[in-house]
């Protein structure tokens, strides 16, 4: 079908038709990371039909984790998002959107596909945990004073969150704490000795960090 537009007619365009733009995109592609999918998709037999599903796989408390697989397009749930750069479509999970917003997916040769995430892992949670009292302002207070520029020098980082009854202050650990073989050293000896003796209230702190996710994730 054939439409006639004047030069002073403005074409009626639906925005279903509409191209997004890159805003628009929860998890955008690099040049380098489409030409790579590309060349892998071609690799399997029924690649007109595929694109690359992306979806967070890490459970509340761990650091990112991500399942990529190419799959058919048409059984996207209708949650789904599904886009198209320069000739790669991509299938970002419904129940990872909000995680992967503002990401980048990249391709390295030293690193091979990489996603570069702006935002921040769910944190564990324990049910009932106080986060907003006296007790945890003195805790947050020694960890960004004292403990976190200690750790820092070693890329590690431990984050509050929250304390219980009894007196247990729960954190998580990251950066180079997380996955390394001396982090429960670090956390009991380090971390839990300055708490205990700078806050008082404290008489135990317990790590809700899965240091089996990975073998220290940053470091080699």
């Amino acid at each position: 079908m054939t439409t006639d537009v004047t030069a002073n007619e403005t074409p009626k365009v639906s925005p279903f038709d509409a191209p997004a733009s890159p805003v628009d995109y929860i998890v955008s592609v690099t040049p380098e990371a489409v030409a790579k999918l590309i060349e892998l998709r071609d690799e399997e037999p029924e690649k007109d039909r595929l694109g690359l599903r992306i979806e967070v796989v890490s459970s509340p408390g761990e650091d990112f984790r991500y399942d990529l697989s190419f799959d058919v397009v048409t059984q996207a749930a209708f949650a789904d998002e599904v886009r198209t750069t320069d000739g790669i479509k991509t299938i970002v999970a419904a129940n990872s959107i909000d995680l992967l917003q503002g990401s980048i997916l990249d391709y390295t040769a030293a690193q091979g596909l990489i996603i570069r995430n702006p935002n921040k892992p769910l944190a564990a949670s324990v049910e009932g945990l106080v986060r907003n009292d006296e007790l945890s302002a003195n805790i947050e207070t020694v960890l960004a004073g004292e403990v976190n520029p200690a750790l820092a020098s070693h890329g590690g980082f431990v984050t509050f969150m929250g304390h219980d009854t009894e007196g247990t202050a729960y954190l998580t650990m990251g950066g180079g704490c997380h996955g390394c073989s001396m982090s429960r050293m670090t956390m009991l000896e380090g971390v839990q000795t300055t708490l205990l003796e700078k806050v008082p209230g404290v008489l135990k702190v317990r790590d809700l960090t899965d240091h089996t996710s990975g073998d220290n994730p940053y470091y080699t």
